[in-house]
């Protein structure tokens, strides 16, 4: 930031009045220790009135408007980020307060001068940042990523979604040479069906198609269109009848006004194929049954980022997580008569040229006819999760023999389009239905050490209360392990899209549309990465903290593996406790768990309300309480990063520390498991009774920096804190408000979080866990 343009941010941001509460504060001290209230006081008072002081001053300078704007000098945010990591920091006891006193003398000095007081914040906090080794750059640990999927108890208000989804799906590249007959080519008999189709639109005295499509809609109003559209799609599958003589179960569908049910909140779905053929206008369809979405928009300068694309890909996060063996979603748009073929996956979405459907007619036949032919592993469902006679199962082969391993039913399937994407699934083996087993698949980058690793050898180590391994793999899917960019993209390059911009952090969003228009594998290595896997840098992501390549220094494009899981353990999440004393009971079994993973040289990293599981079943072999999801957890040795892009997680349980780059220790879990009683106690009012709360609804939205600020706010206090616990608990975890108390104040003494580690902390949350529910029993 240039000097002119920070004096106009002071400028246009003064001060004020916004020192006072602080000056009156100083001046209480003083006369209550008989000090003059000068500055030259600051020398006669003890360190915790300097403390005080400072804490005070610090948050007020955070409260200022300037603060967002002034750029920081130590990261890549704001100076709002400089002084929550400064408070923090004070509030330790080891911190020096030498640093301090200039900016403490000149917010006290009665002629106050804004940009002094300013250079003071900017010395203070430069002189206090910690060495790298204790604060790590993105680079020494897996920095966070946000994503559609880490809402909890959310609205899912479609303005909310949008700014998570646009960071979730990052650069969305367009103009790929080869898409459609890398994603259509493999439909049999399509271009033979095609040639002949458009022949046939091409006779007769009143073609369907003569220097463009009969009927077309000038104005490209939507609704017309949309009509148009439907029946052209009927007319073509007519016509391709010779060729594909058996009935088809899917059909265009068009209801841009009605609702598709299966959303958390209300979407509407301009245009898509669904699977039912009886499908019409006044039918309610399911998202379960969307195979193809597609957005329509009239204007073709609507062919951007913010626009037709995002809306699209907010149709394609929906199918996604409505059908749970889905590996990627196909889809279109058509801005006026302009068409481009996507294809959303678990690194995003990237789409095919631009091209005119009056203009390349026999384009369009090719396309739809696609549409309404393709097989269920072309429209991106995993061929290896089998139907035969109305049953679901897998195979894998274990110590040699193949296990048929029989799905009972979907456990949880996450809502996001690209990250890990876990699906989970209760099974059991194949004639012996009273042992469960839980299959676990999950798309993770290729660095990321494996999960089914790290479970073995902490089952091997006689870990308790976290999910026994069975078994784990690679999927395998045409015959060779299944990633993003060599199995399901085909080596589609990135690099030649229209909009490529080596480390560009997002597609531009006003691209010109006329300038658009000229086998098994159980190896801790993961997947092999080819030579074309390194030949370009990765555009990072819009936010810093979320900016991470693969790896410091590298130039690796990302990539995803389909990984999957077999455990022995199967429950169900702990705010589905049946009573609160057994929900108590879980929470101690589940820190029992933790502590006993960190023995073994794990630490888990991903507390959230649905990695905490319990078993009230007592037919049950499984765990009574136990912890899952180990996507996230590192052996305790580990310093540096995985090498992949970002993590994810449940921001809402994100300890402070966390939020604000620390390195992540087993405090930091430790905390989570209070955030996720918080959590729990505000949002269900009984067993699996959730509900929306407005005021915290946010927390899934905000950014790190802010939510941070929140949570500090609400346990700093002990009377603020109450108010909030009094006011928004349930009526039905009400007789939990002291016992919650009791955990804050030891998880944030002296109402902030723990500066030191202390394992101390284990015992002491389990003690009181433990009294509580004799309490309640």
């Amino acid at each position: 930031m240039t000097d002119q343009a920070q004096s106009e941010i002071l400028e246009n941001n003064p001060i004020g009045k916004g020192l006072d509460a602080f000056r009156t504060s100083f001046n209480s001290i003083c006369e209550d220790r008989s000090i003059s209230c000068t500055p030259d006081a600051l020398g006669q008072l003890a360190q915790e009135d300097i403390q005080t002081l400072t804490i005070g001053l610090l948050s007020a300078l955070l409260n200022l408007p300037a603060t967002r704007f002034l750029q920081s000098k130590t990261s890549h945010g704001t100076l709002s980020s400089d002084l929550l990591k400064l408070i923090s920091a004070v509030t330790s006891d080891n911190f020096h307060f030498d640093c301090i006193k200039p900016l403490l003398t000149a917010a006290l000095t009665d002629n106050r001068d804004d940009a002094l007081i300013w250079d003071q914040v900017y010395n203070a906090v430069t002189e206090s940042t910690p060495p790298p080794q204790l604060i790590p750059s993105s680079f020494q640990q897996t920095p966070w990523l946000r994503n559609t999927n880490s809402f909890a108890n959310s609205s899912e208000y479609r303005k909310y979604v949008d700014v998570v989804l646009k960071e979730e799906l990052g650069p969305m590249y367009v103009g790929l040479c080869n898409f459609h007959e890398t994603f259509l080519g493999g439909v049999a008999d399509l271009e033979t069906a095609s040639n002949a189709v458009f022949k046939k639109c091409r006779e007769g005295r009143n073609p369907l198609y003569r220097k463009g499509w009969s009927g077309w809609p000038e104005d490209a109003n939507q609704d017309n269109v949309l009509d148009w559209f439907a029946n052209l799609c009927e007319q073509l599958a007519e016509f391709a009848g010779d060729h594909r003589p058996k009935v088809t179960r899917r059909r265009p569908l068009a209801q841009p006004n009605k609702p598709v049910q299966g959303s958390t909140a209300e979407r509407n779905l301009d245009i898509g194929f669904v699977s039912n053929s009886q499908a019409r206008k006044d039918s309610r369809c399911h998202w379960s049954q969307i195979l193809i979405p597609g957005e329509l928009k009239s204007n073709p300068s609507a062919d951007t980022a913010s626009k037709a694309w995002l809306d699209l890909g907010r149709y394609a996060r929906e199918v996604l997580a409505a059908q749970d063996t889905r590996r990627f979603v196909l889809g279109f748009t058509i801005c006026g008569s302009l068409m481009r073929i996507w294809e959303f996956d678990r690194l995003g979405g990237i789409a095919s040229k631009q091209f005119d459907i009056n203009e390349d007619g026999l384009q369009f036949v090719s396309t739809i006819l696609a549409f309404l032919w393709m097989n269920e592993e072309q429209l991106g469902f995993d061929p290896t999760v089998i139907t035969e006679n109305g049953q679901r199962f897998i195979e894998i082969q274990r110590n040699g023999p193949t296990e048929r391993l029989i799905i009972d039913g979907l456990m949880m399937r996450a809502r996001c389009i690209s990250g890990r994407a876990t699906t989970c699934w209760k099974a059991h083996r194949e004639g012996d239905p009273q042992t469960p087993l839980v299959i676990k698949d999950s798309w993770q980058h290729t660095e990321r050490e494996e999960e089914g690793e790290l479970l073995r050898e902490a089952t091997e180590k006689g870990v308790v209360n976290v999910a026994r391994y069975y078994h784990h793999e690679i999927v395998r899917v045409l015959g060779t392990d299944d990633d993003v960019r060599s199995n399901v993209r085909k080596e589609l390059d990135i690099t030649k899209a229209e909009n490529y911009r080596p480390g560009r952090s997002m597609i531009s969003s006003s691209m010109s549309t006329a300038g658009a228009r000229k086998g098994r594998s159980s190896s801790t290595a993961g997947l092999k990465r080819s030579s074309s896997q390194t030949s370009a840098p990765l555009p990072p992501s819009k936010r810093s903290c979320s900016t991470s390549p693969t790896r410091a220094g590298s130039n690796a494009l990302p990539n995803r593996v389909h990984r999957r899981v077999i455990l022995r353990d199967y429950g169900k999440p702990i705010y589905k406790a049946g009573s609160r004393a057994a929900l108590l009971t879980a929470l101690e079994g589940c820190i029992e768990g933790h502590e006993s993973l960190r023995k073994a040289g794990f630490l888990h990293r991903d507390i959230s309300i649905n990695n905490l599981m319990m078993n009230e079943d007592e037919e049950n072999p499984s765990w009574p309480s136990f912890l899952i999801d180990l996507d996230l957890g590192i052996k305790e040795t580990r310093r540096e990063a995985s090498g992949a892009r970002g993590k994810t997680g449940t921001r809402a349980f994100m300890a402070i520390g966390a939020l604000l780059g620390e390195q992540h220790s087993f405090m930091h879990d430790l905390e989570s498991i209070f955030w996720v009683l918080f959590w729990i106690c505000i949002h269900y009012d009984g067993p699996n009774q959730g509900r929306i709360v407005p005021q915290f609804d946010k927390w899934n939205y905000v950014d790190m920096e802010e939510l941070a600020k929140l949570k500090l706010g609400t346990v700093a206090k002990e009377a603020i804190f109450m108010k909030t616990i009094t006011d928004n608990f349930t009526s039905y975890f009400e007789p939990l408000i002291p016992w919650v108390n009791m955990l804050r104040k030891i998880v944030f003494p002296r109402d902030r979080p723990q500066e030191q580690e202390d394992e101390r902390l284990y015992p002491r949350m389990k003690g009181i866990l433990r009294e509580a529910c004799e309490d309640l029993t």
